[in-house]
């Protein structure tokens, strides 16, 4: 993945945002390979009602909300569920920001290059998310960076950054965790030796 950033031409004024928690292992790579500051992007998955892995939208930590109208009125979701996991979703990011990132303040991305990593994308609802609310921030260019993704989702997901590396899009796709030999879920503490590790940039 690093070698890959690389080839782009990154720049000197790089800034390496992890999904937390599984993108935080990844994005510490690319920042150590990349020599860039690392810090994370906190945004979580809407899930569906009694199937929480299955994402109907995400909110992100500046409130910037991503809904699958399609799936929604498939399952006939309703508008006060949706309203009510958004904000349990949001209390969860308000917990994680000050777990991860204490009193420091967010970091600068305004003119940087800013890269969003994540271990994997399904269905992208995060991600999508995520580089919403990025682009708002100004960047002076955003970029994505998974190990893997469905060939559909990737391609959708080239439309909200100026560069997409997706290292494998296999088709079928099934799940994230295939994909991995260890996919054993990263605990707070990790996320948080890895940030101090990478000494967080603000």
């Amino acid at each position: 993945m690093g070698e890959r950033l690389q080839a782009l031409g990154p720049g000197d004024d790089v800034l390496v945002l992890a999904l937390p928690r599984g993108g935080v292992p990844v994005g510490y790579e690319v920042a150590q390979a990349l020599d860039a500051s690392l810090d994370v992007f906190v945004t979580r998955k809407i899930g569906a009602p009694g199937n929480p892995e299955f994402a109907i939208g995400a909110v992100a930590s500046d409130g910037t909300l991503v809904l699958d109208e399609e799936v929604i009125t498939e399952l006939a979701v309703s508008g006060d569920y949706v309203d009510a996991e958004t904000q349990r979703q949001l209390d969860e990011v308000e917990r994680r920001v000050a777990v991860y990132r204490g009193d420091r303040p967010r970091p600068q991305t305004q003119g940087r290059t800013v890269i969003l990593v994540d271990d994997g994308v399904a269905t992208g609802s995060t991600v999508r998310a995520s580089l919403r609310a990025l682009r708002a921030s100004d960047p002076g260019r955003l970029i994505l960076a998974v190990p893997v993704g469905p060939p559909r989702t990737i391609q959708e997901l080239r439309a909200l950054a100026d560069e997409v590396v997706a290292l494998s899009t296999p088709e079928p796709f099934w799940a994230i965790g295939r994909f991995y030999e260890v996919f054993g879920q990263t605990r707070d503490e990790e996320v948080v030796k890895l940030l101090e590790a990478a000494g967080q940039d603000t």
